[in-house]
């Protein structure tokens, strides 16, 4: 027995529980791996393997550690401080409701949070399967021939995909047409990534330029299906602009939405991209989410990301594995079409048994209840005096109201409510599966109404008829099984037996997994405190995520020895981008742009593995 534990408990610090909960090797494991290797101590290790000159000399300014009793009570404290109020701001995210047997036998279960990335296809058949569920939704709904097993979020989806028109497209032309109502955080990535690669994001002021501009010069055109602002377009005439200067025309898009609007791949959508949020995954300010990407079949060599295909294994049985693996950066590198890694696998997962467990028709059901709600407000701020920007819409309008917008903001505030604040005069409000007819009168209070509003939630929607969808979509039987708790339940616990997560044995490979999570660490994630807090809600809402970000922020200034941490990247290669990009931008500053070699130590051949030791899964340990 670890000697530690023998101790007397007066002699023993409470936060060492978590050390010998979490750190695997005990003391007598510590002093045999040193025997083997012929040191006595760990100091002596790092002596021996660190150079002298970069040894730390002096501890690191950090706190001491604390109980997960102590640190849940903390987290708790910190949650206190977001204000969770009734969102309406939209812009890609939006309240949801999270089935519980998805969020307990997924999200809550190490079989499924601790799972590794489905490289090893022998040991992740279950998450293969429901990733390849994903990418069927994607496809359904999209009407696209292909999609990828999820990315990071819409924004960098979008931005990739500008990448996917620019060495693919036709076009010789380095200008990328932006329309003006796409959601701005997705128009601010695309510029970051554009400028380094010295293309020119270029967005029109208005639609009606937009449209004027797609007869111009353009490798790629991304257009917003609903806009940012709530509008319904028709795009057929714009991927055909664009189709006519062999450019690529770009879809952002929702897949709830695309329940009841004719999908982007029956206008001649190109490429498709989005968010999977609203389909069962909290807002959580803003992430993480799994994002999207679909393409017509002629692009599907150049797609980034994953994809799930069907095979067939030595005996004969159907099994799944990762198609056209040669794509990923591991194995091709300097031809790789993606660096992407995890790209949110398990959010992946649970919009993916969202749709499961709904179905078609349930999908449908939440979307066609989003849009009459939508449009028995549209009418009833008509009924005030107040101007729409729009007539079209799905979930969104936005209210013209040139001498109130401020007033009506701030009571909004005093109401607990957030609305967006599109301009000065106009106020933007998106609804979504949480809202209900209460809703819709208080914010029709909100705008004025001095009588208890009378909502008629069967309202005809505001979508056009010409888009309104009329082709299937998830007709395939595992969208058509597993509506009940139980059954769904059975489906869960089918697919995570088919899988290697840390909940069977100790996994090997894989330092970008979530296996090192604790269980302390995933129970906060889930308060509502920190679930149901909109990214773009004011910053005195979210003053506990300020100090997590800048707690963190400052511990890993001190571990790492740098002025300054950005949390940004939402994944390692994303930082690494990033990394770059600031080098790049600091010597532009000093004027030397032209500096634009970047050096990286060659990979060491790999050593030979050992025969797998493990008869059950073939793997080596």
């Amino acid at each position: 027995m670890n000697q530690r534990l023998q101790a007397p408990l007066s002699q023993l610090h409470e936060s060492d529980a978590f050390a010998r909960r979490h750190i695997g090797p005990s003391t007598p494991d510590e002093t045999h791996m040193l025997r083997v290797i012929g040191l006595a101590s760990r100091q002596a290790l790092i002596e021996a393997v660190v150079p002298g000159n970069i040894v730390r000399q002096t501890p690191m300014d950090l706190p001491p550690a604390a109980t997960e009793q102590d640190a849940l009570q903390e987290l708790k404290a910190i949650a206190s401080r977001n204000r969770v109020f009734k969102s309406f701001i939209g812009q890609g995210y939006y309240g949801t409701h999270t089935p519980g047997v998805i969020q307990r036998n997924i999200l809550e279960n190490p079989a499924w949070y601790t799972a590794y990335t489905p490289y090893q296809a022998e040991i992740s058949q279950g998450r293969l399967e429901a990733l390849l569920n994903f990418q069927t939704l994607v496809c359904d709904l999209t009407a696209m021939p292909v999609a990828n097993a999820s990315m990071l979020d819409e924004a960098t989806a979008a931005a990739e995909a500008m990448a996917l028109a620019r060495r693919s497209a036709g076009a010789r032309s380095d200008v990328f047409l932006v329309h003006p109502d796409v959601h701005p955080q997705t128009l601010e990535v695309l510029r970051t990534r554009a400028e380094p690669m010295g293309w020119c994001v270029a967005t029109p002021s208005d639609h009606a330029t937009f449209l004027t501009a797609l007869a111009q010069p353009h490798f790629g055109a991304l257009v917003q299906y609903p806009s940012s602002t709530g509008a319904i377009y028709d795009w057929r005439e714009a991927a055909a602009q664009s189709h006519a200067h062999q450019a690529l025309l770009i879809a952002a898009t929702d897949l709830l939405a695309l329940t009841l609007l004719t999908p982007p791949g029956e206008w001649g959508a190109d490429i498709v991209v989005g968010n999977s949020q609203r389909l069962g995954m909290p807002m959580g300010a803003g992430g993480p989410h799994a994002a999207f990407m679909a393409c017509q079949d002629g692009l599907k060599r150049s797609l980034p990301g994953r994809l799930v295909g069907v095979s067939i294994d030595a005996q004969g049985a159907p099994a799944l594995r990762l198609a056209l693996q040669t794509r990923e950066q591991h194995i091709r590198r300097e031809k790789a079409t993606s660096n992407i890694c995890t790209a949110q696998v398990l959010p992946a997962v649970m919009a993916s048994m969202y749709a499961v467990y709904h179905g078609p028709k349930g999908l449908r059901d939440i979307a066609q209840r989003i849009a009459q709600l939508t449009a028995a407000l549209a009418q009833g701020l008509e009924n005030l005096g107040f101007a729409l920007r729009h007539s079209t819409a799905f979930d969104t309008v936005t209210v013209h109201a040139p001498d109130s917008a401020l007033n009506i903001a701030t009571r909004a505030l005093l109401a607990g409510v957030n609305l967006r604040k599109v301009s000065e005069s106009e106020l933007g409000i998106s609804l979504d599966e949480t809202s209900t007819t209460a809703d819709i009168a208080l914010l029709l209070r909100l705008f004025g109404a001095e009588q208890p509003p009378i909502i008629d939630a069967t309202t005809p929607s505001r979508i056009p008829a010409g888009l309104q969808r009329s082709s299937h979509f998830l007709s395939h039987p595992v969208f058509h099984s597993h509506h009940s708790e139980t059954a769904m339940l059975r489906y869960i616990r089918s697919l995570s037996d088919k899988d290697l997560a840390l909940d069977r044995c100790m996994i090997p490979l894989g330092s970008c997994t979530m296996k090192l999570n604790a269980t302390s660490e995933m129970i906060p994630i889930t308060w509502p405190e920190f679930a149901h807090i909109h990214p773009f809600a004011p910053a005195d809402q979210q003053q506990g995520y300020a100090q997590l970000d800048q707690q963190l922020r400052d511990w890993l200034c001190t571990i790492t020895g740098y002025a300054g941490v950005s949390l940004q990247p939402n994944a390692g290669s994303q930082g690494e981008y990033a990394g770059l990009l600031a080098i790049r931008a600091w010597h532009a500053s000093r004027g030397q742009a032209q500096r634009t070699i970047c050096l990286i130590p060659p990979v060491p051949t790999a050593p030979t593995l050992p025969a797998p030791r493990c008869a059950a899964c073939k793997w080596w340990w």
